[in-house]
């Protein structure tokens, strides 16, 4: 056999051939697209929102506003005794960082209001109303790479089912897009699909594809069916191997794509459900309550030019065979070759073509899995961090939507944010330091205190200064908290008034023990993507965030280590110092116990029973999510 798999869409030599497990082939051409040229079609789409320049405006013009503000005071405050390069240093970086913080706050108010006077409905898509009855056929895509195949179909029978129950089941083919690199698990990928068709009937509707070459990785999957099969499918719908849609949603998507011509991207928010391990309760109930007020915001000033997060979302085929083919990217490693973050790339090339985006927050029915531990976390944003700071070679790509341009922007910046806050962090306290009259050869300097220096230059500003940027940073939380009391079902689902405020107060204390962690990691994974080390691709873990002691003193034994030579160091100087840096020298000393207690599930499902981190999907969960467990929890016995 010279180690070919027979398989049903395989022949001996590799090749595809004629499979029962594919329906008839309708290809569809889609030429990769060329970064060097370009000119942006249709600068008004019919479906833009209204007075688009000045909701842009009010947002970014707001966020400027707020940091000129803050930029004068921290000004006001350095200047006393003339500003030196360290000081410069510090304005610049503080300036940049609290325009980041800035425009999230702006944002996010706007999403608030929004929330508050219950507007915010795009494309005539809510949850309520009939649904419409659909003339066109729709491909759901899920993607997989060495997923656990039985876990993943039954999420995929789950929404099958959901959408049988609408009476337009004739209208959706569904497609399991392998890419898995394992033969055991292929080959169980291959039992279970063929159970899966046993139990629906779905002949006819349900169809898998395994692709021998990885090429591209899951842009490329996608892109392989489009060539293959798309001509025959005006819609596909893009689904990750989390992920679960009811088919309401689903046919209000695929309605809202045949009643406007010009859109060629719906996206909805998933929401984070299915949560057993601490973080991943942390981070659904964080989802939950404060996604809604950041993603009404963002879907309020982005208008026609929204972004794409690469699943749950609808597209429209031809417009992406047309525009979406994504090119190798140039230079050096690890910047040249695939885009790794292919989402954000084949958004701006979209719009760039003359098509509409839109995010529609509201609509619900739209959900996925958070990964189950800080670790796994950490894991996924080193790919995206290389995949974001790939984007550097696309900006300059002719003819984007300035809207797109600022998308990338703000993805490779939110990669940069992490060192920068890291550098502002040394700098405020090398200048007390320097001012103090550290030397080499005598570490102690008895009494210091960073808070009272900079406190000393100008008590008033540095305490409103302060109060501003906490207040900028933690307003979205807060404003997501107040949001549940006009909306008494969610505060219920929450676990209450109370419930939820602690639920907050404890989300905020353990991210910001989680932080330093993330700083460093992030902070190291720039590093490394500047210095040409690739990221790999590995499967994700889905339901267990759990690791042996040895691997978790593996991962994170620097990050203590650094930890403890911080506190020493601190403490030597001056034990008002070591305090001062309290926050930070925690977070990294206790690395190895804080992400030990977060991935377990014990902690999860303690805080659970007393409603801690509780969300409506867990008291009154839609039948999806309970179809789902069931199927898993039967397919795993």
């Amino acid at each position: 056999m010279n180690g070919v798999i027979i398989t049903p869409d395989t022949a001996s030599t590799g090749a595809p051939a004629p499979s029962p497990w594919l329906p008839v082939e309708t290809p569809v051409s889609m030429p990769v697209q060329t970064l060097r040229k370009g000119k942006l079609s249709n600068r008004q789409l019919p479906t833009t929102p209204g007075a688009m320049a000045w909701r842009r405006a009010l947002v970014i013009g707001g966020a400027g506003l707020l940091t000129l503000v803050a930029a004068y005071q921290i000004w006001w405050v350095l200047r006393g005794s003339g500003t030196d390069v360290l000081e410069g240093l510090l304005l610049v970086l503080f300036v940049a960082l609290f325009a980041w913080i800035a425009q999230a706050f702006v944002s996010a108010l706007a999403g608030f209001t929004l929330i508050l006077t219950r507007k915010g409905g795009r494309l005539g898509l809510t949850r309520q109303g009939e649904l419409p009855i659909l003339a066109s056929r729709t491909a759901l895509l899920m993607p997989t790479y060495n997923e656990e195949p039985e876990r993943l179909l039954a999420g995929l029978q789950a929404i099958y089912e959901s959408l049988q129950e609408t009476g337009q089941l004739a209208q959706f083919d569904f497609f399991v897009l392998s890419d898995t690199t394992n033969a055991d698990i292929r080959a169980a990928e291959e039992r279970a699909f063929t159970r899966l068709r046993e139990r629906t009937g779905g002949h006819g509707r349900l169809f898998y594809r395994h692709r021998p070459d990885n090429r591209e990785r899951k842009a490329g999957n996608i892109a392989e069916w489009v060539r293959r099969f798309g001509g025959g499918y005006p819609q596909m719908l893009i689904l990750d191997a989390d992920s679960l849609m009811t088919g309401e949603t689903i046919v209000r998507l695929a309605g809202a794509m045949e009643g406007h011509a010009d859109v060629a991207l719906i996206q909805t928010l998933p929401m984070i459900v299915n949560g057993n391990t601490l973080f991943a309760r942390m981070q659904q109930f964080a989802g939950r309550v404060y996604g809604p007020v950041i993603a009404h915001g963002i879907a309020w000033w982005h208008g026609a030019e929204s972004n794409y997060w690469g699943h749950n979302a609808i597209i429209r085929t031809q417009a992406f065979a047309d525009q979406g083919g994504l090119p190798e990217l140039r230079g050096i490693k690890p910047f040249r070759g695939t885009v790794l973050s292919h989402d954000f790339v084949e958004a701006a090339l979209l719009r760039r073509g003359g098509w509409a985006l839109h995010m529609v927050p509201g609509l619900g029915g739209s959900y996925e899995e958070g990964p189950p531990s800080l670790t796994d976390m950490l894991v996924r944003d080193r790919r995206w961090c290389q995949g974001n700071l790939q984007h550097s070679a696309v900006l300059p790509a002719r003819g984007l939507h300035w809207v797109s341009r600022w998308h990338l922007m703000m993805g490779i910046g939110h990669y940069f944010t992490s060192p920068m806050w890291a550098m502002l962090m040394l700098i405020g306290l090398a200048i007390p330091l320097q001012h103090a009259g550290l030397a080499w050869d005598s570490l102690q300097l008895p009494g210091f205190s960073p808070t009272a220096y900079w406190h000393d230059q100008d008590p008033e500003r540095f305490v409103w200064v302060f109060f501003l940027t906490m207040a900028v940073l933690l307003a979205p939380k807060f404003m997501g908290y107040l949001t549940l009391f006009f909306d008494r079902d969610t505060r219920r689902g929450c676990g209450g008034a109370v419930r939820a405020f602690l639920s907050m107060i404890l989300e905020t204390l353990l991210a910001a023990l989680m932080a330093p962690v993330t700083m460093y990691v992030q902070s190291r994974g720039v590093a490394e993507v500047l210095a040409g080390k690739d990221s790999g691709w590995d499967a994700q873990r889905r339901d267990d965030g759990t690791l042996p002691w040895s691997g978790l003193v593996r991962s994170y034994a620097g990050v203590t280590i650094l930890g403890a030579v911080a506190g020493w160091m601190a403490f030597m100087v001056s034990p008002s110092l070591a305090a001062w840096m309290a926050p930070v020298i925690a977070g990294l000393l206790l690395s190895i116990p804080i992400v030990a207690l977060t991935s377990t599930r014990a902690a999860g499902l303690f805080l659970r029973r007393i409603g801690i981190f509780s969300i409506p999907e867990e008291h009154t969960p839609p039948k999806v999510l309970v179809r789902a467990a069931k199927l898993r929890e039967a397919l795993h016995k």
